[in-house]
């Protein structure tokens, strides 16, 4: 069984990620700082299409994977659609994202405000996503269905 997905709000979404890092990584939000914590030069030269492109596939599969889970959360917990988008938001982020993050940075060596500020920007990102999702959920007979009897 593939879970219903509503695809607008998965697009809008992924549209989202890209709208929160942009803000994010502005020199006057972290950007400066994160450079700085990461090592990275401005201007470097090289071209930020490839990565910006990168970004969009992968925040298309967050999101699809993310609508998905939502939906399953839904079916089995019932209760509020928006509800069961952020705590799967959360969950998926706390068990896979910032774990994820905080072991790989453990064993590069990498400064421990850099990890707080890069798993920070991805709760920020899901939650943002899971509220797009949350609050546009596939219109379907079968989540009416178990709305009424709930």
């Amino acid at each position: 069984m593939v879970p219903e997905i509503n695809y607008w709000a998965v697009i809008v979404a992924t549209l989202s990620t890209m709208v929160v890092g942009t803000i994010w990584y502005t020199p006057k939000v972290f950007g400066n700082r994160w450079m700085k914590l990461a090592k990275v030069t401005p201007g470097s030269g090289s071209s930020a299409v490839a990565p910006i492109l990168v970004t969009l596939v992968v925040s298309f599969i967050s999101a699809w994977v993310l609508a998905g889970a939502t939906t399953i959360a839904f079916h089995f917990y019932g209760g509020s659609y928006l509800v069961a988008a952020l705590v799967t938001g959360i969950l998926l982020w706390a068990g896979f994202t910032a774990a994820r993050f905080i072991t790989h940075d453990a064993f590069e060596g990498r400064p421990s405000a850099l990890t707080v500020m890069n798993i920070s920007h991805e709760l920020v990102t899901v939650v943002v996503m899971a509220l797009i999702i949350g609050v546009w959920p596939p219109a379907i007979e079968s989540i009416e269905i178990v709305v009424s009897l709930a």
